[in-house]
């Protein structure tokens, strides 16, 4: 009886140590797995990943697609696209005028500097250092240039003193900067009227300058016409003498008599009259 229960206990000793090793066999495997999956970290199209560890920053940037990493590391993903900012603001110009200013900036974060950004901006980076920057841009800009000139002519002058502006301050902080557009300037009512009515004068007088301009072109070329029909008059009377004329005379004379219609002849009545034959 006593051997039967020793063997009993074996076998229960046995089964136990069975169980227990299946029971940590997956355990393990449960826990790689949850390894595997910690460790595969996926960054969308169009961003870049952070990795941080505990909070701090690595300094390791993952580009898109999906990664091994060590799955105490955090990512944070940042958009590397281009993308806009629309800013509208009323701005002073060199007179003293306020205006409205409707202002487009194309930037896109330069991936090479992504880990730097997060750090010391922050993922909000656009509230934090592009708006601002853009605001005293465009005041700085139009200060320096008169309300007339921004209307007429100088708005892309303006645009590209505020490309300069931003693209050496924010370039050195992570951000490219694309372009500037300026999509609208609204002067006040009564300063816009009158630079209107300016620039109608102007394209009147214009206008006036060259119907004047071809007017004097026109004189100048009937002077020019009739010069030349005075000179041609002078020249061929220069060449008539009356012996020319009385040669020709009796030239037409026979030509008439060589006629074979019936003439009447009429005598001239001066010493060098030709006869005038006339056909009856």
């Amino acid at each position: 009886m006593t051997i039967f229960n020793d063997a009993r206990g074996r076998m229960i000793e046995a089964n136990s140590s069975s169980t227990f090793r299946l029971f940590g066999i997956a355990l393990a495997a449960f826990l790689l797995v949850i390894a595997v999956f910690a460790s595969v970290v996926r960054v969308d199209s169009g961003h870049v990943g952070v990795l941080t560890l505990f909070g701090r920053v690595t300094g390791e940037v993952l580009p898109e697609g999906v990664h091994l990493v060590n799955p105490f590391k955090s990512n944070n993903e940042l958009s590397i696209r281009t993308q806009e900012i629309k800013e509208s603001a009323s701005v002073p110009s060199s007179e003293g005028l306020v205006m409205n200013l409707d202002t487009s900036l194309i930037y896109h974060l330069n991936p090479e500097k992504a880990s730097e950004v997060y750090q010391k901006i922050g993922p909000n980076y656009m509230a934090v250092l592009v708006e601002p920057n853009l605001r005293a841009a465009i005041r700085e800009s139009t200060a320096s240039h008169s309300a007339n000139a921004l209307y007429t002519g100088e708005r892309e002058a303006v645009a590209k003193q505020i490309y300069s502006q931003l693209a050496d301050k924010l370039g050195a902080r992570g951000v490219l900067v694309e372009s500037v557009l300026l999509r609208d300037i609204q002067l006040p009512a009564t300063l816009k009227s009158s630079i209107e009515s300016k620039q109608q004068a102007e394209q009147e007088a214009l206008a006036m300058s060259f119907r004047l301009q071809k007017e004097t072109q026109e004189a100048q070329r009937k002077r020019i016409e009739a010069a030349g029909i005075r000179d041609f008059q002078q020249i061929v009377a220069q060449g008539i003498s009356p012996q020319l004329l009385e040669w020709k005379g009796i030239e037409a004379t026979e030509s008439l008599a060589k006629s074979t219609n019936s003439k009447v002849v009429v005598i001239g009545n001066s010493k060098n009259g030709l006869p005038l034959i006339l056909g009856q």
